[in-house]
């Protein structure tokens, strides 16, 4: 089996620790492999007890600064750069262990986490991958916002913004699993925000742990980090990057083309509950 055809693990366990972005406490992350049809959990290990989270849309409590799951009463908040490191990899299984209710925003984009996952190394096991197969189309539209997915033999995700500052603008970018991209073109990417956000968010005693550190930071007409950007388009790569992380909670990667008009992590996630409604659009089954 390929790493496209069976479901894959950690090598090895590893840990580290960073600053949570709202919250601006520091909390120490462990992802250890797991056994096929695991799936991607969370584990409160500073709530003893508490039944682990899985990473799934219908354990979704908030989207609105980030995406969070929980279940029971315990909660695990920003796990979409975590989450798309899992997805770009193609990570299926694996425990993540966290000692508080934040993911560590580390470098702001998926970074660190791609890189350590890649250095523990990716395992075969022996159990099929499952994929959502797209046959019909699934469009969802809100306003002037919009997610749908197209039949495709294999998973792409295309995503354009459209910001009305003179710095973004218009961009289009697109994923492709068949490419092997994600480490190079899009794990890098940044969040991003504008100073007078942050100055709010702050003053509601949320953003604590945001900083030139962690974010894209845009003034009027000017960006304030002084190495400037990774990529020309970094911000639609990041936009794609909360996608690929929103679109795992599905549970099973999509062999489809998902194209993405000004989302956001509710709008994802609202296409979600619509995509599986619509039964008639899919199938499930094993990689041929």
């Amino acid at each position: 089996m390929t790493g496209y055809t069976a479901q894959t693990t950690l090598a090895k366990s590893i840990s580290f620790s960073g600053v949570g972005v709202h919250s601006g406490k520091t909390t120490r992350l462990t992802l250890r492999p797991a056994p096929q049809n695991h799936g991607i959990k969370f584990r409160r290990v500073d709530l003893p007890g508490t039944q682990d989270i899985q990473a799934l849309f219908k354990l979704v409590v908030d989207t609105s600064l980030a995406t969070v799951i929980g279940t029971n009463g315990a909660i695990v908040s920003t796990i979409e750069h975590l989450m798309a490191g899992f997805s770009g990899l193609g990570i299926d299984n694996a425990l993540v262990e966290i000692d508080d209710y934040e993911i560590p925003i580390m470098d702001g984009s998926a970074k660190i986490f791609t890189q350590m996952m890649e250095a523990a190394g990716i395992v075969l096991l022996d159990a099929p991958k499952h994929y959502f197969i797209v046959k019909k189309p699934v469009e969802l539209v809100e306003d002037d916002k919009s997610v749908s997915v197209y039949p495709c033999p294999c998973f792409k995700i295309t995503c354009r913004i459209d910001f009305p500052h003179p710095l973004i603008g218009k961009q289009e970018i697109t994923f492709d699993r068949e490419k092997d991209n994600f480490e190079r073109d899009i794990s890098r990417a940044r969040t991003f925000g504008f100073i007078k956000d942050l100055e709010l968010l702050k003053r509601f005693s949320l953003g604590k742990g945001g900083s030139l550190d962690n974010a894209i930071i845009i003034d009027e007409d000017r960006i304030l980090n002084e190495e400037g950007l990774r990529y020309p388009d970094e911000f639609v790569r990041h936009k794609l990057l909360d996608s690929l992380g929103d679109f795992s909670l599905l549970g099973m990667p999509i062999k489809g083309h998902i194209i993405t008009y000004k989302s956001g992590h509710a709008l994802n996630h609202s296409f979600i509950e619509t995509f599986l409604n619509n039964k008639d659009a899919w199938e499930t089954g094993p990689a041929t």
